[in-house]
């Protein structure tokens, strides 16, 4: 039978990496569109990328920017304008 101590060590080091896993996962999940100069707009509900995309061009182009990128990984969609 193993000690309390070794059963607490266990313990807190099992905890750890349940929350070390998911913080480091958010973190590469939230990374913008690839290349640079994108800057994040807002996020919205759209049935697909497509549309997405197609609806935000006029806004995009209307403050400048000339390409938009919807991430179409989550339901309620990041907007990118670049």
């Amino acid at each position: 039978m193993k000690s309390w101590r070794t059963r607490i060590g266990v313990g807190l080091a099992v905890c750890t990496a349940a929350v070390a896993v998911p913080l480091t996962a958010t973190t590469a999940s939230a990374a913008p569109p690839p290349g640079e100069g994108w800057v994040p707009i807002g996020a919205e509900r759209y049935p697909s990328k497509g549309e997405c995309e197609a609806k935000e061009l006029p806004s995009a182009q209307a403050n400048g920017y000339h390409e938009v990128w919807c991430d179409d990984s989550k339901a309620i969609m990041p907007i990118f304008y670049r």
